[in-house]
């Protein structure tokens, strides 16, 4: 079906596509950026049910592939959309897919976490970090979340049990025995959040394919580790929207830019000064 944009996240991802540095390393020019889409259904095709012409959805079309975003138009199965609940503005709406989904597939699908588990959750008042927090804390979990001292604040207004200055104290020394940690970086960091885990516990890293040795010395901990890379998920996105739409879930908006500010706003995801997501908004 074909969508007519009004909202676009912002993501890492967009900005490491832009600089060469993705998982996509070789793409076929000319690329639109952008994967975080809200709008309004303009177009349906031969078989679409679940949509008709004016709906509000939001979605993740195509991820990893091209979709687009950053543009007044996308075209893609509506299985990769979901309807936008009401309340939810568009901005607010095309903030969550990539990295709410990354939060939920890391939290529900891979590390299952159920009530009463105690959870690291690194770089708590990122755009994933501060959607993981809520989603953990909605499933009933102890939450330890790692971020600046400055931002201690928002990140425990988010729900977070407690909150690590990273900068300041080596992580490992002060969390231990969790049931999972939810990586958002690699390398050493990677390697020391295993020592937090208790004996059968869970890593789930969105860079454990730049880890070397991670899988080894999980082995030799005995405890799991595993990467992940999320994929357009409806059911997800209607979890996710359903969070929202119960006041569970708040997406913080960092910064609305309009599309023409494209790469401003790619430039300030990889000079990592954000806290929450940014959203270009159409004209």
């Amino acid at each position: 079906m074909k969508v007519r944009v009004h909202a676009a996240g912002v993501n890492p991802v967009d900005y490491y596509t832009s600089s060469g540095r993705a998982y996509n390393r070789v793409l076929a020019l000319p690329f639109i950026h952008g994967w975080d889409v809200a709008g309004v259904v303009e177009e349906i095709g031969y078989g679409v049910n679940r949509f008709n012409v004016g709906d509000r959805v939001f979605g993740m079309p195509w991820f990893p592939r091209q979709a687009g975003g950053y543009a007044e138009f996308v075209a893609a199965p509506s299985r990769h959309f979901a309807a936008i609940p009401p309340g939810l503005s568009y901005a607010e709406a095309a903030a969550l897919p990539l990295a709410g989904l990354t939060a939920w597939q890391m939290l529900v699908d891979v590390a299952r976490v159920t009530a009463g588990q105690r959870l690291w959750i690194s770089a708590a008042a990122g755009g994933v970090g501060h959607l993981a927090v809520q989603i953990a804390k909605a499933r009933g979990a102890y939450v330890i979340g790692t971020a600046r001292a400055a931002k201690h604040r928002f990140v425990s207004e988010l729900g977070a049990d407690e909150v690590v200055d990273y900068t300041t104290t080596p992580v490992h020394e002060v969390v231990w025995d969790v049931d999972a940690v939810i990586q958002m970086f690699g390398g050493d960091a990677g390697l020391a959040a295993l020592e937090c885990l208790r004996p059968g516990g869970t890593l789930v890293s969105a860079q454990a394919a730049w880890t070397p040795g991670l899988h080894e010395r999980a082995e030799q901990l005995g405890v799991h580790a595993c990467g992940y890379l999320v994929e357009p998920d409806a059911a997800g996105l209607d979890a996710l929207g359903a969070l929202a739409a119960s006041g569970d879930l708040r997406v913080h908006i960092a910064e609305q830019l309009p599309l023409k500010e494209a790469a401003r706003a790619l430039q300030t995801i990889g000079d990592s000064r954000t806290t929450g997501k940014i959203v270009l908004t159409a004209a």
